[in-house]
Order: structure tokens, then C-alpha cells, then sequence
């Protein structure tokens, strides 16, 4: 039974869509890298093996936080020093007033997918 158009709205808002975006090999421990996903920048971190993506522009002052110092699974904005958990994208310190986007990562062999 047809219920009219919003039905199929609905059904492609639930609908995710995963974009191979990177190499695991590209992306060494320790480090971070920059991938665009439909016009978005987001960071792609590796934390000792396990791979984690967030937006990664400061929701503070718009800065790159793929160039951020990382450390204990907390990225340091490199502008102002603003903290963002890594796993969850939470602001853990000022200026930064709001979290920032996490995605959900697939790995697939060498290959790394984010998930929107």
C-alpha cells in the first residue's frame, strides 16, 4: 500500500550511503588525514590500529583539525587549542562551544569507508 510521497522521504533519509575515502596503509598510527565526503571535510584519526572519523573543521574557528596535535584519543585544535574526543567528537575544552560530527568507519581489507 502506497502512502503518498513522504513515505519515500523517509525512506531515503534512513537510507546510508559508504564512500571509500582512504588507504589504511596511508594513514600510519599516531596520525591523521584529511578526505572530503560530499563536499565535507572530515579527518580521518588512526588511534594504535583503530581507525575513527569526525568533521574536521573546528566548530570553534573553522580550523583543520586533521593538523591538530593528537593525543590519548584527543585532537588539540591548532588554532586556539580547542579539544575534541576523537571516538565521539565531543568538545572536551573552550573555545570550541559544540561537538563536532562523528561518522561511523568500515574497513574493508586496506580499504577504509565512511559512513553517512
Amino acid at each position: 500500500m502506497d502512502r503518498g510521497p513522504w513515505t519515500k522521504r523517509k525512506r531515503e533519509k534512513n537510507m546510508t550511503k559508504e564512500y571509500e575515502v582512504a588507504k589504511v596503509s596511508e594513514i600510519a598510527p599516531g596520525t591523521a588525514k584529511q578526505v572530503e565526503v560530499d563536499g565535507e571535510p572530515i579527518a580521518i584519526f588512526n588511534l594504535d590500529g583503530q581507525f575513527y572519523a569526525i568533521s574536521d573543521t573546528c566548530s570553534h574557528a573553522q580550523a583543520s583539525l586533521s593538523e591538530g596535535e593528537i593525543e590519548n584519543g584527543v585532537v588539540t585544535c591548532p588554532w586556539h587549542g580547542a579539544k575534541f574526543d576523537i571516538k565521539t567528537g565531543k568538545n572536551l575544552s573552550m573555545p570550541a562551544p559544540v561537538p563536532v560530527q562523528a561518522y561511523p568507519i568500515k574497513i574493508e581489507g586496506d580499504v577504509i569507508k565512511i559512513v553517512v
